[in-house]
């Protein structure tokens, strides 16, 4: 593999949940605002039905709960890919890690890479730091930017659309198709609010998170036309 193709880029995920469990726990100004999002989502469904299913999707009334990172490395003159992960129950306390790490990597000009990460990752990571109160980093200022401003974004489903915009492709499908293997952990995506407002558990999430990490980087690795790292080449310390 080589390592100059996938040099500098920090691959990120996030993990997000409703703000509370239930629909009855929101606030008296933000139950109204939820029912008008979601009869503009289905106009037949109860918004207490749908509050679990899809509020974790929006920012203004979902949080960040788990932010997954990984980036390629030399190990003794072998390649391999390290994995981290961010999490907490205090949204603020873990955007503020976040944003130290961003500003370690910014003199180096790193990119930064998520799968669908130009429709959901940047965009949520944008709102929720400033809905606590964060400026956001120098990576993030992408307000009102044209497309050649934010080259340092990428996207492994923007790449892999190669213009055609008709559909959305799943890092679990993109990765299947590549040859590359799933992240063969015990939840996916649609399981993580249950997960943490039933259990709380934390590192079970960031466990399932780091993992979409490493498969969106050989996803990477596939679409830059190099070869996947073994398994044993993955650094994923235990939780």
């Amino acid at each position: 593999m080589q390592l100059s193709k996938v040099k500098n880029i920090l691959f990120l995920d996030i993990e997000t949940v409703s703000q509370v469990a239930d629909f009855g726990e929101l606030s008296d100004r933000f139950r109204p605002l939820w029912e008008k999002k979601s009869a503009a989502l289905k106009k037949d469904e109860n918004p207490s039905v749908l509050y679990p299913e899809k509020a974790a999707i929006f920012a203004e009334f979902g949080k960040i709960v788990c932010i997954g990172s990984g980036y390629f490395a030399d190990e003794e003159g072998k390649a391999v890919f390290r994995t981290h992960a961010i999490y907490g129950h205090d949204e603020a306390a873990l955007l503020a890690e976040f944003i130290a790490m961003l500003e370690k990597l910014q003199a180096g000009r790193w990119s930064l890479c998520a799968h669908n990460g130009k429709e959901f990752d940047f965009p949520y990571l944008c709102r929720r730091l400033l809905i606590n109160g964060f400026a956001l980093p120098e990576a993030l200022q992408i307000m009102g930017k044209k497309p050649w401003e934010t080259k340092h974004l990428l996207d492994t489903m923007e790449m892999w659309k190669f213009g055609d915009n008709k559909a959305y492709t799943s890092l679990d499908l993109m990765a299947a198709c590549l040859g590359v293997p799933g992240s063969k952990d015990d939840i996916n995506g649609a399981q993580v609010g249950k997960v943490y407002h039933e259990s709380g558990d934390l590192e079970r999430i960031a466990r399932y998170c780091r993992k979409d990490v490493a498969t969106m980087a050989m996803v990477y690795l596939r679409l830059m036309g190099q070869p996947i790292l073994p398994e044993e080449d993955i650094r994923s310390p235990e939780l």
